[in-house]
């Protein structure tokens, strides 16, 4: 599968130390080379704007997608490609989403993390059937991916749920896997009509 554009979801924050931002500016280089578009936050600020300005650096193509209140307080990226104002956060993943062929997840917080397990659970709900990524830049991502091992353990998650999210520490390779990949059946529980 060819993927033309990729939503990344990442702090509106640097971090400690430079390994988290060398990754943003090594993705956005990648994403260019690759010919594949950006679709991320509208953010200016963070490992958000490190990737954006990355891929405008390098001659590519950026579409943000910003809640007006964000936007209103001077958090939009003014130097991108495109940038698409919405109502709410909600609205702003479901445009997202409308517009990518798979996504990445690399370091954040708590908005990272819940962009990426609703975009999980939508796969997993068979309402997408696009690959899921995620960049483990210097490790940060090692107990995450112990604890989806954990829920699988626990027998509260399926195996073939559990391989809906891909993981690298390399994007390259990272990109390879989501070409590669095969959504999972939606299970025949979830196509049951109901009266």
């Amino acid at each position: 599968m060819k993927l033309n554009q990729i939503v990344v979801f990442c702090a509106s924050s640097p971090g400690h130390g430079q390994a988290f931002l060398e990754a943003a500016k090594e993705v956005g280089k990648v994403f260019v080379e690759k010919q594949i578009t950006l679709v991320y936050g509208g953010g200016r600020v963070g490992l958000m704007g490190a990737v954006a300005d990355a891929v405008m650096e390098n001659g590519g193509h950026v579409i943000g997608v910003i809640p007006q209140f964000l936007n209103s307080k001077e958090i939009g990226h003014s130097g991108i490609t495109t940038l698409i104002e919405v109502d709410t956060m909600h609205e702003r993943k479901a445009k997202m989403n409308a517009i990518c062929d798979g996504v990445i997840a690399m370091p954040g917080g708590f908005g990272t993390m819940e962009e990426l397990f609703e975009m999980t659970t939508w796969g997993q709900l068979g309402l997408h059937k696009k690959p899921i990524g995620i960049l483990n830049v210097d490790g940060f991502y090692d107990h995450f991916i112990a604890f989806i091992q954990h829920m699988v353990d626990s027998g509260l998650l399926k195996e073939e749920n559990q391989k809906m999210i891909l993981y690298s520490d390399n994007i390259e390779d990272l990109l390879e896997q989501m070409e590669a990949y095969e959504a999972p059946p939606v299970p025949k529980w979830l196509n049951i009509e109901r009266s």
